[in-house]
């Protein structure tokens, strides 16, 4: 497969001097975590916190790549089975030694959590077995070739069999249906220290939800120590506050400042760090049968006309929204990832023609257009309240008259799993680093069974990208899978089944003495902060 090549050239990073003047660091995130469960919401504010605590059986660097950790290496068996040897030595927090135990537990628990708005099943749906191979190994079967599995672990952290209440032996069975659990453990429980166990860097020392999370060094943690002894992270949803707590040394270090602030941060001494992500903004609409919200139409859903969706997308001017909504700090995207990550193929961002727009409006049987209503974040995705507006205008000018319903992350989200948005603009990082990961949650037929289009609130359904996609996915050859992904991407975006916006460029803003090496998946990890030698 290929690396994450393109990123080597765009990640920008800053040396600071000096060294940190505390043992301790505050760091100002944009949103909060909405569950301190690893396994209830597939969600990046949620990922960045958590992997302070757990560890995957594997890892990703800063580029995506897939390196060591609970496992120290691993070898495919043969076409459905792979082999995972754990690394010896490993304590969790709670004391008790890390064994095969645990990662069956961990496997077992995942299709058990109630109510999860974006269940991990997509990263165990193949899975068929695991059991041990001896102490200090396992053996993970699945269900036909999965080329993707090292890389799928990482997004599964291991959690402590004996903190989440496991019996003594743990047997598992696909389906949920596996032995030993004990009374599995839910969402809310995490809230607790004493369920919260992992085996990272720090432990868990308390959560207070809207005001701060406290995590605390593991002196007994296997791996490299972390500068510090006390993290501190504190959501400030709003930019204005986030900044000012950075100016006024309240915090040390802020994620996503506004891109028109970045002069006066950079003037009052802090460093400035960014880098081009792989998270695509985009819209998804409604194409499940009637939609809410939609006036003016006769009661049809004009959304499950591919003319309609080609002119939302035509109507957009992506380069305009870089410009002047983004201050530069992003680009006009074509693709679900940018090229030349591996499943992409180059598709040219669609051109701003509202005059082909409006044609296409008026052949589709709306003249005079409709009335319809955005769903957005307010605070989760870099300007996300001022690109849906700025996307309200656009689409005005062709006749579609657009009313913005922007709110908080946890409103949002909720409500649009409860497909409450006939369009909604949200944004996806890819788990994986290739084409596959925005495919099978975005656009892949919604099959919670199958644990295929979790996050594919529009509804959008393809079978014949559907075959491809799984046929792609236990493909072993990467020259062949990649061109599988290619066709796939394709097929989707020719039937303007999403419509691409732009790729975020990420920045995060440090007072002197530290240093971070941006992240192409957007991530804050507050354990890979350091002191600037």
């Amino acid at each position: 497969m290929k690396t994450g090549a393109l990123f080597t050239c765009l990640v920008a990073g800053t040396v600071l001097s000096g060294a940190a003047q505390a043992a301790d660091l505050v760091v100002g995130l944009k949103s909060e975590a909405t569950s301190m469960d690893p396994q209830f919401h597939q969600l990046s504010t949620n990922t960045q916190v958590l992997l302070n605590i757990f560890e995957g059986l594997t890892n990703q660097d800063p580029l995506q790549k897939v390196t060591p950790a609970l496992a120290t290496e691993w070898e495919a068996i043969d076409d459905t089975t792979w082999r995972f040897t754990l690394r010896d030595g490993v304590k969790f927090q709670n004391g008790s030694t890390f064994s095969p135990r645990d990662v069956i537990y961990t496997y077992c628990r995942v299709p058990l959590v109630e109510n999860s708005p974006s269940s991990f099943t997509i990263y165990t749906a193949t899975i068929t077995d695991v059991k041990p191979d001896g102490e200090n190994a396992v053996l993970i079967s699945t269900d036909g070739p999965n080329p993707l599995l090292p890389t799928d672990v990482a997004n599964l952290p291991i959690l402590s069999a004996d903190a989440a209440g496991a019996e003594a032996t743990v047997t598992y069975k696909p389906g949920g249906e596996c032995e030993g659990m004990g009374t599995v453990p839910q969402s809310a429980d995490f809230n607790s220290p004493e369920v919260t166990v992992g085996s990272g860097p720090y432990r868990l020392e308390s959560f207070v939800r809207g005001s701060q999370m406290v995590l605390t060094r593991y002196e007994d943690y296997w791996g490299e120590q972390s500068d510090w002894d006390k993290v501190t992270l504190r959501p400030l949803t709003s930019d204005g506050p986030r900044v000012a707590a950075l100016l006024s040394g309240d915090v040390d270090m802020i994620e996503s400042p506004p891109i028109q602030d970045l002069p006066r941060i950079e003037q009052a001494g802090y460093s400035v760090v960014d880098a081009l992500s792989n998270r695509i903004i985009y819209l998804a609409m409604d194409q499940d049968g009637e939609a809410p919200s939609i006036a003016g139409t006769d009661g049809k859903n004009p959304l499950l006309d591919k003319k309609v969706r080609e002119a939302i997308s035509l109507a957009v001017n992506r380069e305009a929204i870089v410009e002047r909504i983004m201050g530069g700090y992003a680009q006009a995207a074509g693709e679900l990832l940018p090229p030349p990550m591996f499943g992409t193929n180059g598709r040219a961002v669609d051109a701003y023609d509202p005059e082909k727009a409006k044609q296409l409006l008026t052949e589709a049987g709306y003249p005079d257009g409709f009335e319809i209503t955005l769903g957005t974040p307010n605070d989760r995705y870099i300007n996300d309240a001022q690109v849906a507006q700025a996307v309200a205008q656009m689409l005005a000018r062709i006749g579609i008259r657009t009313n913005v319903d922007a709110q908080t992350a946890s409103q949002f989200f909720s409500r649009r799993n409860a497909l409450d948005f006939p369009m909604y603009l949200a944004g996806w990082s890819a788990s994986s680093g290739e084409m596959s990961s925005p495919l099978k949650s975005l656009v892949a037929t919604y099959n919670k069974e199958a644990g295929t289009g979790p996050t594919n609130a529009g509804r959008y359904s393809n079978p014949a990208m559907d075959e491809l996609l799984k046929t792609a996915m236990t493909t072993i050859d990467d020259a062949e899978r990649e061109k599988m992904l290619q066709e796939a991407e394709q097929m989707v975006l020719d039937d303007f089944g999403i419509i691409p916006l732009h790729y975020e460029q990420t920045v995060w803003a440090l007072k002197e003495g530290l240093t971070y090496e941006p992240r192409v998946d957007q991530y804050t990890i507050a354990s890979q902060v350091r002191a600037a030698e």
